[in-house]
């Protein structure tokens, strides 16, 4: 990926940085880069979230899970990278931390690109977060900053809910993605990033896995009609 500069350091003292504080993204990344203390802190269209500790049900195990679905798939496939909790510089007003990501490369038509210290500039192809439930603002203002940002695919699993949303950008709406009969939804921007949400929620990675290794039906379809 081509690496651009990110914004200069002066690394004073640790500043304050608490929940629902308005700021620049710059004066954030100022702020954030001299608490050692926080572990994860995201600024959303302007306001600060400081993240609350992390359960290993609720959120560690399910954040394992979509890691290993995603490196599966882009091993085999020169030109895609997933980045795991890395601070992505979206716009002018946002700096997140998704809690994985897909990226293609400049020679894949990738938007995004790593600055010159290796964060993440720009709007990453995927990306998947972890929630508790629809309360959560990864569905709310984290969902609208993806949208202004022109995120393709944002995926939401809710695992508190025992639900999963797969949102795929449309004219500048995100639409809703269903599974299929068989309870899979398969990218449109990934060919073969297939997942079997029913067997996601059922705790069956085996079966997650098994359904990257099955044949992508849009290269099916594409194959058929050519």
């Amino acid at each position: 990926m081509t690496a651009v500069r990110s914004p200069a350091l002066n690394l004073a003292p640790a500043l304050s940085l608490d929940s629902g504080d308005r700021l620049t993204r710059d004066e954030f990344h100022q702020r954030y880069c001299t608490r050692t203390d926080i572990k994860k802190a995201e600024l959303i269209q302007g306001v600060v979230y400081v993240a609350s500790p992390l359960r290993t049900a609720q959120h560690g195990i399910p954040h394992a899970t979509v890691i290993g679905w995603l490196f599966a798939y882009v091993s085999p496939h020169a030109g895609l990278r997933v980045s795991d909790n890395a601070t992505v510089f979206l716009g002018p007003d946002s700096e997140v931390q998704p809690d994985a990501c897909l990226i293609a490369t400049p020679t894949r038509g990738g938007n995004a690109r790593l600055t010159d210290d290796g964060y993440i500039t720009g709007a990453p192809e995927l990306v998947v977060e972890i929630a508790a439930s629809s309360a959560s603002y990864d569905l709310h203002d984290k969902l609208e900053a993806y949208r202004e940002a022109g995120v393709p695919e944002y995926i939401v699993w809710r695992t508190v809910d025992q639900a999963f949303d797969w949102f795929e950008l449309h004219d500048g709406i995100y639409v809703r993605r269903e599974p299929d009969a068989k309870g899979v939804i398969e990218s449109r921007l990934f060919p073969g990033l297939r997942l079997n949400v029913t067997k996601l929620l059922a705790g069956d990675n085996t079966g997650v896995l098994a359904e990257l290794r099955r044949p992508s039906r849009q290269r099916a379809r594409r194959t058929a009609e050519s």
